[in-house]
């Protein structure tokens, strides 16, 4: 009686999400006086949707309560608005005032740093580069940690090489609005080669070009030119395919000989591409698939399960983890619906853990006594679009989603995954 009681509990509560709670650092609930908190509702809803009025209403809040209990908060809204409204100035003023007092604000980092460059004051270039390095080594870190919950290895590598390549693109900048150009170059073509964007590639070309180098900047912009990149605008490259032509005349007396160098920057960019992607292929064989069935998982042991062997089977995919409350109490029902199909070979049941710390995953095992093997999801999260756990996810024998269970109720569980089974056996 009383775990039936603890299974209804755990199922009152819902589904958890996908990415295990963070433990915040316990804080009391900043208290404001009536009047503020009056003061605060009026000015926010004469500001409407606009992030510069927004914005406005915050300073003027800020301005006549300067020691408001709620100014951290007020701090962050107005990063928010000024990121919105697109304005340096204010992204600058309330961004440094935040990082101040959380410096490990990832987006509130990359936004001010890349403010304090469309300056070139050397007060700016020294702030925009200490952001910058930071910034860089936060990514690094994250990288070094390995992949979230959710994300293929592939996947994280990619996003943690974007950011550290952004960081550095900052830092080239920053670097050579202090006046050392050689190394901004050498900064900028770490980026490139970190992740090859055509930003990187333009901030190549500005410092080759500082240092009296026209034919290097000419064949940097051939790549900022060529690189797929689906950041870069069609004016970003007409500007670039504009100045690559400029010096390229300066260097050679014509444009004579330009569409070759342009067929090579644009053969080189794409074998470039490629090259990436076998290397992300090679290490992690899900990177870029997008069909579930194509996927090979890692087992707990070291095996590896090609999902493509199972297409004329029903897949029954259990998503959990070992800090899921409601995953640990679904579990006993899962074995019962198990135990139903133990003899029936087209049916597979697959428990796929989604932690992102896998080293926790075997001592859990043992402790709770769960058999079975146990795979990983090894970004299969993401192609089945898992938001929440536990989540039970059956495929047809065409390897198609054929149903769909976010979260259980103990009362019907075991009943309604058998009648889902049995009725895509019968598809």
């Amino acid at each position: 009686m009383k775990w039936l009681l603890f299974l209804a509990l755990i199922a009152a509560a819902g589904p958890c999400p996908a990415q295990p709670p963070q433990r915040p650092t316990p804080r009391p609930t900043p208290q404001v006086s009536a009047q503020e908190q009056e003061d605060l509702d009026s000015a926010l809803s004469e500001a409407g949707s606009s992030p510069l009025e927004y914005l406005r209403a915050l300073e003027k809040h800020l301005e006549k309560y300067p020691h408001s209990p709620r100014q951290e908060e007020l701090e962050r809204a107005a990063v928010r608005a000024s990121m919105e409204a697109n304005d340096d100035q204010h992204i600058i003023l309330h961004g440094e005032r935040v990082l101040a007092r959380q410096p490990d604000d990832l987006q509130i980092l990359d936004r001010v740093a890349r403010a304090l460059l469309t300056g070139d004051s050397k007060d700016t270039a020294e702030r925009a580069l200490k952001y910058a390095r930071h910034y860089e080594e936060l990514v690094r870190q994250m990288q070094k940690d390995g992949a979230r919950s959710g994300s293929s290895a592939a996947e994280w590598q990619n996003q943690t090489d974007r950011g550290i390549g952004r960081a550095l693109g900052y830092e080239a900048r920053a670097t050579g609005n202090l006046g050392r150009a050689e190394e901004a170059l050498a900064l900028a073509q770490r980026a490139f080669e970190t992740w090859p964007t055509a930003d990187a590639a333009r901030e190549i070309a500005r410092w080759y070009e500082r240092l009296g180098k026209p034919d290097q900047a000419a064949s940097a912009l051939a790549d900022a030119f060529t690189i797929p990149d689906p950041r870069s605008t069609d004016a970003e490259r007409e500007r670039a395919r504009g100045r690559m032509g400029e010096l390229y005349r300066q260097s050679h007396g014509s444009e004579t000989g330009l569409g070759e160098l342009v067929l090579e920057a644009y053969d080189r960019n794409v074998a470039l591409i490629h090259t990436r992607e076998l290397r992300m292929r090679a290490s992690d064989p899900n990177a870029q698939l997008t069909d579930p069935m194509e996927f090979t998982l890692g087992g707990l042991d070291g095996q590896k399960l090609s999902l493509a062997t199972l297409k004329r089977t029903v897949v029954v995919f259990d998503f959990w983890a070992t800090w899921c409350g409601p995953c640990c109490a679904q579990h006993p029902l899962y074995e019962q619906v198990k135990q139903r199909f133990q003899n029936n070979p087209d049916v597979v049941f697959l428990s796929i853990d989604t932690d992102a710390d896998r080293a926790a995953v075997k001592p859990f095992l043992e402790e709770v006594k769960w058999r079975g093997p146990v795979y990983f999801e090894d970004g299969l999260s993401r192609a089945l679009k898992i938001t929440s756990i536990p989540t039970t996810i059956l495929t047809d024998p065409h390897g198609q989603v054929f149903s769909r269970m976010n979260g259980f109720t103990p009362a019907h569980f075991v009943d309604t995954l058998t009648a889902r089974i049995r009725d895509a056996l019968a598809n």
